[in-house]
């Protein structure tokens, strides 16, 4: 996370080579306010001022912080949400650099995407953020839907995809103290105005854009107010215990149930199995070959042909 604000900062001439050699002496938290001030100009394409015009939303997108190029818009968030940051604070970046999916993967961030993070301040157990999760690509098809796009699908457990080629990564991240949830971060990645050939060619196979879904380009800052909106009703419904109602959503919109994958576990041997469904916790329900039963709660699950 240092190496990242210190990055920004010299980007943006808020600290000289002079300060940098002496980092190891500043503390690095008395810069969130600079951080924050950064964020608050427009970039070329990605307008605070039309996302926020008619935001229909209580708290989430009320205070947005828009970068040029980050690293990371997950380890913005992530400093501003341990700097006294406001619950439903968005950090946007036209660019990211080195931004990293689930299990350390690494997600192209082309200028074009719709690159984000939500920092949340809720009271949960670990045990619900696997449905922060599922709540989100719930959220993200909604608004998928909104804009034109037809049956977009929830790949578990963070993928949304459109016709079998992936458009949309989530990766939810926990920031802890004493082993207590303090804040929750949402990063959500579309892959909006690109072209599949504008990603590095090992990850263009499996790999689709808004763009070329649509065939015409759209208003990214429409697209992530209307996000934005879709993402507060869910949260709304996620903090009043309405799990099955989200879950009943993802249900709907499902990629994975009645697929066969091999399923991948973290510290385990990968397996084939049947999607049965999705369990009350978050858990993929699978059937093996030999027709036990199983709960997926970490891990992968490739679907095959």
């Amino acid at each position: 996370m240092q190496k990242e604000i210190v990055n920004l900062l010299k980007k943006e001439n808020k600290i000289s080579d002079e300060t940098i050699s002496e980092i190891k002496n500043i503390d690095l938290n008395d810069f969130s306010n600079i951080v924050k001030e950064i964020g608050k100009g427009d970039t070329e394409y990605i307008k605070a001022s039309e996302i926020s015009k008619d935001l229909n939303t209580e708290y989430i997108g009320k205070n947005l912080y828009v970068y040029k190029e980050v690293r990371s818009t997950n380890t913005i968030a992530k400093f501003l949400s341990i700097n006294d940051c406001e619950d439903g604070a968005v950090v946007i970046s036209e660019k990211q650099t080195d931004a990293k999916g689930r299990s350390g993967k690494s997600w192209a961030s082309p200028l074009g995407g719709i690159w984000l993070s939500i920092i949340l301040k809720p009271i949960l157990d670990h045990s619900k953020l696997p449905l922060i999760t599922l709540a989100t690509g719930v959220a993200v098809a909604k608004t998928l839907e909104k804009i034109g796009v037809e049956n977009p699908e929830i790949k578990w457990p963070n993928d949304i995809m459109i016709d079998d080629k992936k458009v949309c990564g989530i990766l939810t991240e926990a920031v802890t103290k004493f082993n207590t949830i303090e804040n929750v971060i949402v990063g959500v990645g579309i892959d909006a105005n690109l072209n599949v050939s504008d990603f590095p060619e090992e990850l263009q196979f499996g790999t689709t854009t808004l763009k070329e879904e649509l065939g015409r380009e759209g208003n990214e800052n429409l697209l992530i107010k209307i996000f934005l909106e879709e993402f507060e009703d869910i949260i709304e419904q996620f903090k009043d215990a309405k799990y099955e109602d989200i879950l009943k959503e993802w249900r709907k919109r499902s990629y994975s149930i009645g697929k066969i994958v091999e399923v991948r576990e973290p510290f385990n041997t990968s397996y084939d199995a049947y999607v049965l469904g999705i369990a009350k916790e978050g858990a993929l329900v699978v059937e093996k070959i030999d027709g036990t039963l199983e709960k997926v709660i970490s891990g992968e699950c490739i679907v095959k042909n």
